[in-house]
């Protein structure tokens, strides 16, 4: 007998009835990844542009997207914006914040997959669409079985489907990792993923790869490979499924105007730049934005004397516009016809490299990575583990032992800037060097610090987040972490022209503007650790992303190469500056006895030897300080707490209480035992006070632990006699 869910019931009861707005609810579903994807309309958000429910066994993600019906005025950008929202009760938890329990500011992940949404929707949108555009992801419930991202980038593609805009979809992602048996597998619970040597995000659309991000243990460039041929596979159902629903919606296409440069202007400034760009351009940065900017002035100094002031000024912002498409189709020219870089360089040379270590002198570790005009200067601070940062998100609780973060601020690209929080943009060029380190950092038991890298970008023109990739392993072997093997990252591009490639390592930035692909590598002399593509066309074939994937291999080689040169491994001591930290492990039924009433005892300890300590439930205990002489006092200090006693040990005890019968005598906090008058000496004792009086500090051997649990202590056998 068939029970009915209540999602079943739900469903029945809205089949045949229209929404307010008078609109039929409409619902597809198929079979994906072994579990069932359904897609519903007109249920909720009945007044925005499309808005749909995505179901994917127990998740449940609202996409709601909202397109203007005309252009925003005065813009020159696509008004375009992505935006991923967790909610805490769609996992059944409260904040753990004493102080705030609603959502506030999104959290550094939710911006993270926000961003991971955005890249492969912003480039199907065509160019000069100017009509503000938002698309909104809500995970209302999550299954705890895996991430919710996925789904929400499918529900937002359906979403801006929907809404009858010039958006050129769907596309669909999918996150594939390795199994235990090394098969590539979707879906993957948390801890699998964790466990897994890859976590691979693709996004695709009609067999195509539009976008890429990974995190892997030292992957191969063939695993990547054969993951990303899954996925394009794996994902073909989620992108059928959205053109059934687009087409039983019968979706009304949206008029709209391109703000797209004026071609008589277009025309007149490339027959005025005609033979004055080319050869004459390819000179290194910043001789060449010199030139760039000297010409573009020219430029306008022409054209205002042949158009008049009035004129020139109703025209400018469109000849600025058209005067940029020349430069970046002379590149994309002189690549394809003659074979040549804007700065003159072979297709897979690498720029001009320097860089040196320990150059600031209080820093646990710092280094300056140069690589053209790329400047990345990173500090590394060690800590004890307690300045962990926590994490209380929809998905996770716990604590981030390593952090990398990642600046740049407007003097990098030489522009005045308010100064701020980071952007999206710095967010997630913090985290892709930071995924890049995580593989191969030491485990917490042999090195138990909490790493702070912090990247500061000195100049900026191209790849700044290979650069602190690069930067943040020098600091880190700088400071003496003991990574298992240096990292290093380079950034490589693409030009697609007529349907044959042509592949740039270690792309500047008028070749990223004009470009196709960016294409981030990282990973050591093992494997890759993590990568991240992005793509201005409309997808690419897999055997694009190969050739690129091994030139990356041989790019990130020539770069390490010349960081070893530098300094070829982690310093054998950490810097004088920083907090020595050195563990011990007890008996966990003990740490009650470390920590004391109240903490009482552990505050004494902090206060006596000025040390630091961390407690894990486990017994282990992290003792940290400057100085070696407060560790050790600190550890001698806990082993007597939480030492026990060993039958046939000599100890010195201290006499707490003497009786008729014998004395007390303390061997060790708060363990005690009797030492019998026949005891005390070799000789008769007559008085107990005549041999230990309080206070005194006597030599006592336990002899024996009796069933009660009671020490029984003796002086003279102390002394050798039996």
């Amino acid at each position: 007998m068939h029970l009915v869910t209540q999602e079943e019931r739900n469903c029945q009861l809205m089949s045949n009835i229209k929404n307010p707005m008078g609109k039929p609810i409409i619902k597809v579903e198929t079979e994906f990844c072994s579990r069932k994807l359904s897609l519903e309309i007109n249920r909720v958000g009945f007044r925005t542009s499309a808005s749909v429910i995505a179901r994917y066994g127990d998740t449940v993600v609202l996409g709601t997207a909202m397109v203007s019906d005309k252009p925003a005025e005065n813009c020159d950008y696509f008004p375009l914006s992505v935006d991923y929202e967790e909610k805490m009760y769609a996992a059944g938890k409260i904040s753990g914040s004493r102080f705030i329990k609603r959502e506030g500011r999104p959290s550094d992940e939710a911006i993270l997959i926000g961003r991971l949404i955005d890249r492969p929707i912003r480039p199907l949108w065509p160019k000069g669409y100017r009509n503000e555009v938002q698309g909104v992801a809500t995970v209302l419930s999550m299954d705890p079985e895996f991430r919710p991202d996925m789904i929400a980038m499918i529900a937002l593609s359906t979403a801006f489907m929907l809404t009858g805009a010039p958006f050129d979809g769907p596309v669909a992602g999918l996150r594939v990792g390795m199994n235990s048996d090394g098969k590539f597998e979707a879906f993957l619970s948390s801890e699998e993923i964790k466990n897994s040597k890859l976590d691979l995000v693709v996004a695709g659309k009609d067999g195509a790869i539009m976008m890429v991000e990974a995190g892997a243990s030292e992957v191969g460039e063939e695993d990547i490979t054969g993951a990303l041929e899954y996925a394009l596979k794996t994902m073909k159902p989620a992108l059928d499924l959205q053109k059934e629903l687009v087409e039983k919606a019968q979706v009304k296409k949206q008029e709209y105007e391109l703000a797209l440069p004026d071609k008589a202007i277009q025309s007149q400034v490339e027959s005025w730049v005609e033979g004055k760009l080319g050869e004459k351009l390819r000179v290194n940065l910043p001789e060449r934005n010199e030139l760039i900017n000297e010409l573009e002035k020219q430029m306008e100094e022409f054209f205002l004397d042949k158009l008049g002031e009035e004129d020139f000024l109703v025209k400018k912002k469109d000849l600025k516009e058209a005067f940029a498409l020349a430069a970046h189709k002379d590149v994309r020219q002189g690549i394809v016809k003659s074979q040549a870089r804007p700065d003159g360089r072979k297709f897979d040379e690498i720029r001009p490299l320097s860089s040196e270590v320990g150059l600031l002198p209080r820093a646990h570790g710092s280094s300056l990575f140069t690589r053209g005009v790329t400047q990345a200067l990173n500090v590394v601070t060690l800590a004890p583990l307690s300045y962990a940062q926590v994490v209380d998100t929809m998905e996770h609780e716990g604590e981030r032992r390593y952090m990398h973060h990642y600046n740049a601020p407007g003097y990098t690209v030489g522009e005045v800037r308010r100064l701020g929080s980071p952007g999206r943009r710095e967010i997630g060029h913090g985290y892709l060097a930071e995924r890049a380190i995580a593989p191969v950092l030491p485990e917490e038991s042999d090195f138990p610090y909490t790493i702070r890298s912090v990247t500061e970008i000195m100049s900026q023109n191209g790849s700044t987040s290979m650069a602190a990739t690069c930067s943040s392993c020098m600091a880190l072997m700088d400071a003496g972490v003991p990574i298992k093997s240096p990292v290093s990252g380079i950034a490589m591009g693409l030009i697609m022209e007529d349907a044959k490639p042509y592949i740039l390592s270690d792309i500047a930035d008028a070749e990223d503007f004009a470009g196709d692909m960016d294409f981030k590598v990282a990973g050591t002399t093992n494997g890759i650790t993590a990568l991240q593509m992005d793509m201005k066309v409309h997808g690419l074939p897999i055997e694009v992303l190969k050739i690129a994937l091994d030139k990356a291999k041989i790019g990130r080689a020539k770069i390490l190469e010349h960081m070893l040169s530098v300094i070829e491994k982690p310093r054998s001591e950490i810097s004088p500056y920083a907090p020595r930290v050195e563990s011990i492990k007890i008996n966990p039924d003990k740490i009650r006895e470390v920590i004391g009433k109240g903490g009482e005892t552990i505050n004494k300890i902090i206060k006596e030897t000025g040390a630091e300590i961390d407690i894990d439930d486990d017994g282990t205990i992290a003792v940290s300080a400057i100085d070696k002489t407060s560790i050790d006092n600190a550890i001698a200090y806990i082993k007597r707490l939480t030492a026990e006693p060993e039958v046939g040990k000599i100890y010195d005890g201290k006499v707490v209480k003497v009786v008729d019968f014998g004395a007390f005598v303390e061997i060790m906090p708060g363990k005690e035992g009797l030492v019998h008058i026949s005891e005390m000496a070799d000789e008769r004792v007559k008085n107990s006070s005549d041999v230990a009086k309080l206070g005194d500090t006597v030599k006592v051997k336990l002899t024996t632990i009796d069933d009660q649990n009671r020490l029984v202590l003796s002086m003279k056998r102390a002394n050798g006699k039996d």
